[in-house]
């Protein structure tokens, strides 16, 4: 029996139009880091890289159809990997660096709809960069860098020494309300240490609990107006298994176009395992991540964010799982 090759991590780098991606892009391919990446880029003439900069970059890098990752190339995205993986001994990870007016959404997505994808393959994380400039101004009119912000397990606040510090803390400010659960980064230029960005497993919310076991604990609601909103439900008592997994199957199946993004802990009645949880629209996964520690308090806890959810018949709805 051979062993299992392991999965391939992906890592999708997004943000608004001018944010720094092509700077972060440029940083990842010439640091002396000593891997190797397959680029996946949505505008290859965006791209300011030298072929010589990655090996056998015709090989390796991959222009996307129409020049923006969407539903309609989803297809192309599967391929394109599909073929990378016929040779995944020539490289260590995938970057996927997306348009700045695109949704990240199809793209988390491929990487759970495409079984061969999905095994061979694993979303790492998403990084999202913005202006600090000129995000307060934008982000009203545009509605895919909020999607971009939803979407992101880091954030790159980049061009930072072109704010003052009460500028900055408004940025912050308005980035937490969308997004309250991502790492967040000062930058210049997209100046930083490339292991906060790569191989952190940031998607994979096993590995974030593992290493920040409080994760979810500091989640603070926000009342507001924005197109993106998040909100989060806690139980302390444990949830029936049954009523709980009906209950989440539904909540997906009906709001699933307007679920960004879903994480959370969950205890089950008469299970000594914390069940983990994470949504991207309408695609759900969910399983036993590792026993609860003696001292660790049985908790549930359920992050959404997304557009316009009506927050009081899921909360309703919720609640009535209770064991």
């Amino acid at each position: 029996m051979q062993p299992a090759v392991p999965q391939t991590p992906v890592t999708v780098l997004t943000g608004y139009l001018g944010a720094g991606k092509t700077t972060l892009l440029n940083r990842i391919l010439t640091e002396n880091h000593g891997k190797k990446y397959a680029v996946i880029v949505n505008e290859f003439g965006e791209v300011g890289i030298d072929n010589d900069l990655i090996v056998d970059a015709d090989e390796e890098i991959f222009e996307m159809n129409n020049g923006c990752i969407c539903c309609t190339v989803r297809g192309d995205l599967i391929r394109i990997i599909d073929g990378l993986m016929r040779r995944r001994d020539r490289f260590d990870a995938i970057l996927v660096e997306t348009t700045g007016l695109a949704d990240p959404a199809p793209v988390a997505q491929t990487f759970f709809v495409d079984d061969d994808v999905r095994s061979k393959t694993k979303l790492d994380s998403i990084v999202t960069v913005v202006d600090a400039k000129h995000l307060l101004g934008e982000i009203d009119e545009a509605h895919e860098a909020q999607e971009q912000l939803a979407f992101a397990d880091t954030i790159l606040i980049n061009k930072t020494d072109l704010v003052s510090a009460d500028e900055l803390g408004k940025v912050e400010d308005r980035i937490r309300r969308i997004n309250p659960t991502a790492t967040l980064h000062h930058t210049q230029r997209c100046n930083i240490d490339l292991d906060q960005v790569l191989g952190r497993g940031a998607f994979d919310l096993d590995r974030v609990l593992e290493v920040e076991p409080d994760f979810l604990d500091e989640f603070h609601e926000h009342e507001h107006d924005d197109h993106v909103t998040s909100f989060a439900l806690v139980a302390k008592e444990p949830l029936d298994p049954a009523k709980f997994m009906r209950w989440l199957s539904l909540v997906v199946q009906h709001f699933g176009m307007d679920i960004l993004r879903l994480k959370g802990i969950i205890s089950l009645k008469d299970d000594s395992d914390r069940f983990v949880v994470q949504a991207v629209h309408m695609l759900l996964d969910g399983d036993h991540q590792r026993p609860w520690k003696p001292e660790e308090e049985r908790v549930t806890r359920l992050v959404f964010i997304g557009r316009n959810l009506p927050k009081e018949v899921i909360e309703t709805g919720f609640n009535a799982c209770r064991a």
